[in-house]
């Protein structure tokens, strides 16, 4: 029974209408209620509220005088028609349209990343370089699961670096099958576990889609029915990390998945500083002159740039984060948040 439909289109042709004037209007608007409620009259017979609105709708006509013949409003757009494969051709498989359509406006986004040592942008823009030895989770919702694993960047060091990167996209009936992508160290493939480079044989496969921006170095996922796209990329003896996702597919977990380093940073007892002590294997200066011909603002991204290099002696790891800011500037929805300064 679709009467409140019925009910909700009356309302939306009224509320504008006030006052002894709206006459024919009104009328229109109650035709057009009263032709709804004729449509729906088969499935709703025992329905309280379809017999409410007919004798609601006699009443006001007697009330304001109006002919049961006349004009009659045009019937507001319908959603599209579902297509064979029993979703709607505006199709669900394409999360911004059909997130447009249902709510009139673009949905909102978040970025997370992880680089270098690793350095943890949360969905929060809080910033956090993590100790983290061994697996751990930047992700796990009702979407995607997402696991680091960080071993020492050198033999002695406190800092470590991310050196394999799990990415599970769940199971969507109408979309995906179950893909997995995992990235090791000199291991970056334009491809799923499966070899498949889409979401697979559903009639929304091409949701799901990898492209390779430089063989073996850097791919990009773009999972559209969520609305997300990731990076992962290689730099130097170390993975990133980065992802735009819609806010709906990020805060779409539970208590018991509380953790998540995209979500609340690292735990308070893996945090170490930016400021190394003692004996680096590159002296500062020189750290820091080479990440300022990559880097030439002085954020966060500098910041943990001078401290890879002096930790790890790699100055490899200038590329990795500048190619973490590059993301951020392609992935970030409020671009005035992309530098961070502590």
């Amino acid at each position: 029974c679709k009467i409140l439909r019925c009910n909700s289109e009356y309302v939306a042709a009224t509320l504008h209408l006030r006052g002894p004037d709206r006459g024919p209007a009104f009328c229109t608007a109650l035709r057009s209620y009263s032709l709804c409620t004729r449509r729906t009259a088969r499935t709703c017979r025992g329905d309280l509220a379809f017999h409410s609105a007919v004798h609601g709708i006699e009443d006001l006509m007697i009330q304001n005088n109006c002919s049961k013949e006349g004009p009659t409003a045009p019937p507001r757009p319908r959603p599209p028609a579902p297509n064979p494969h029993g979703f709607e051709s505006l199709d669900i498989c394409d999360y911004e349209r059909s997130f447009l359509y249902k709510h009139g406006r673009p949905p909102g986004f978040q970025h997370c990343a992880a680089f270098g040592d690793p350095h943890i942008r949360t969905f929060h823009d809080e910033f956090h370089t993590c100790r983290v030895e061994g697996s751990w989770p930047l992700l796990d919702n009702d979407y995607l699961f997402v696991q680091a694993t960080s071993s020492p960047v050198a033999t002695g060091s406190n800092a470590t670096v991310t050196s394999k990167l799990t990415i599970i996209f769940k199971n969507m009936k109408e979309c995906i099958d179950q893909k997995v992508y995992q990235a090791e160290l000199d291991n970056v493939p334009a491809a799923f576990q499966d070899g498949s480079v889409n979401g697979g044989t559903r009639p929304g496969g091409s949701s799901l889609a990898i492209w390779e921006r430089s063989p073996g170095r850097h791919v990009e996922i773009r999972a559209s029915y969520i609305g997300t796209t990731i990076a992962v990329r290689q730099a130097g003896r170390q993975l990133s990390f980065s992802i735009r996702a819609a806010e709906e597919v990020a805060r779409a977990f539970t208590e018991e998945q509380d953790l998540q380093l995209c979500v609340g940073g690292c735990p308070h007892n893996q945090r170490i500083s930016r400021s190394p002590r003692g004996r680096g294997r590159v002296p500062a200066d020189t750290a820091r002159a080479l990440c300022r011909e990559m880097l030439p603002v002085e954020d966060v991204y500098f910041q943990s740039c001078v401290f890879d290099v002096v930790t790890s002696g790699d100055t490899n790891f200038t590329m990795a984060a500048h190619g973490a800011l590059e993301d951020a500037r392609l992935f970030l929805p409020d671009a005035e948040k992309l530098h961070i300064f502590q």
